[in-house]
């Protein structure tokens, strides 16, 4: 196995608790997403950019009917995608939707201050600093991350066909896209980084964005059974499947996927200036994203986010990603505390509460106009690219 400079340091301390797994993942830090990475291929060499977004909308909003002018990577990528593990049974996902609907705004709260950061201040942050998308559209990016969050919870959401379904399969090629820019140029070097974007991070977004986020959840006084959070998780595995991640590293449930977490975060480098740019940049993001723009709005709920963040992931992770100090109550206790009353109050005659807390949701995913392209960058550095 060809270990990338980068990963020897945690990749020792990873094999002290699991070699097994710590193998698996630094083995997959070498590896990209094939399917996905011969249809970007296929469209740089046969396709203009003005027709791609055509080409993936077509082929997307008719899986089970394939056009034989598409090309045949697109196809193979398709007739993968539309095939449902045994597994996955939608039923399990209707359990998903009703919790996260009880608790959207501690879910966006969770994901934000907390997946979030843990699944993007990896490696993975030099990527994203490289092309400046979340530098120059972190807005954007954190609105993407609701949606799909969103699309794929709603019922017949990850079908095929369905929103989720083709959002899902939307970042797979956003993802290969990525990642061929960036083998193709010379600000990325493959021994020292390992792949790009590659089937390990996915595996570890995912991971942080299901169990990573009902754990948050539950801190934050989410209400979540246990067979709740179990179907939530379940269902970002199957979502696993259509991003991309290879079976050998899918988790298949919520201990699982903590444990592959675990194993992954210990094998990733230590934080640096991209992990630092990226998550102080998420954080002073997500104030636009949850509606508030007057610049003392934003200072005051980014200034508790940092909070809630810091309580989250841990007072070593936040000192790293030089987080302001905090000092006094932890900030998740009292959200707990308001979150609990919230609730009680909420089952008084009137209460507006739910409404509002799913408005807030559905604010905080509208990409307005931007929603329905399937537009890919054409260039390296985001600011040179074709709007997609």
């Amino acid at each position: 196995m060809v270990i990338p400079t980068c990963y020897r340091e945690g990749y020792a301390r990873a094999r002290e608790l699991d070699p097994f797994w710590a193998e698996l993942y630094v083995r997959h830090t070498n590896i990209g997403d094939p399917l996905a990475d011969a249809v970007v291929e296929e469209l740089a060499a046969t396709a203009s950019p003005d027709s791609v977004h055509g080409i993936i909308s077509q082929a997307l909003a008719r899986p089970f009917s394939p056009n034989t002018l598409e090309p045949e990577a697109m196809r193979k990528l398709v007739a993968s995608a539309r095939r449902v593990p045994d597994w996955y049974d939608p039923q399990v996902t209707s359990a998903a939707t009703r919790a996260f609907l009880r608790n959207s705004d501690l879910v966006m709260m969770g994901l934000v201050a907390g997946s979030i950061i843990e699944g993007f201040a990896t490696l993975i942050s030099k990527s994203f600093n490289i092309r400046g998308r979340l530098r120059d559209n972190g807005v954007r990016r954190l609105k993407q991350n609701m949606l799909h969050l969103l699309e794929q919870l709603m019922p017949g959401g990850l079908l095929p066909g369905g929103d989720g379904w083709r959002l899902s399969l939307r970042i797979r090629l956003v993802h290969a896209q990525s990642r061929l820019l960036l083998l193709r140029s010379n600000e990325w070097d493959v021994a020292t980084l390992g792949m790009p974007l590659s089937a390990a991070h996915t595996m570890l977004g995912t991971a942080a964005f299901s169990a990573r986020l009902m754990r948050h959840v539950a801190r934050l006084g989410g209400d979540f059974t246990k067979a709740e959070r179990e179907a939530f998780v379940r269902t970002w595995r199957y979502t696993s499947v259509l991003l991309g991640v290879p079976e050998a590293i899918r988790f298949a449930d919520s201990e699982s996927a903590m444990h592959a977490f675990g194993i992954g975060a210990t094998c990733e480098p230590v934080y640096d200036h991209d992990s630092i740019m990226l998550a102080n940049g998420i954080i002073n993001s997500a104030p636009i994203v949850l509606g508030h723009t007057t610049p003392r709005e934003r200072r005051s709920l980014a200034r508790h986010l940092y909070r809630v963040s810091r309580n989250l992931i841990g007072e070593e992770k936040a000192d790293q990603l030089r987080y302001p100090p905090s000092r006094g109550i932890s900030t998740v206790t009292l959200v707990r505390w308001k979150n609990r009353a919230q609730r009680l109050l909420q089952l008084l005659p009137g209460s507006r509460w739910p409404m509002q807390r799913f408005s807030q949701l559905l604010e905080a995913s509208n990409l307005h106009d931007l929603q329905h392209s399937y537009a890919l960058p054409t260039m390296l550095h985001d600011e040179d690219s074709r709007p997609w």
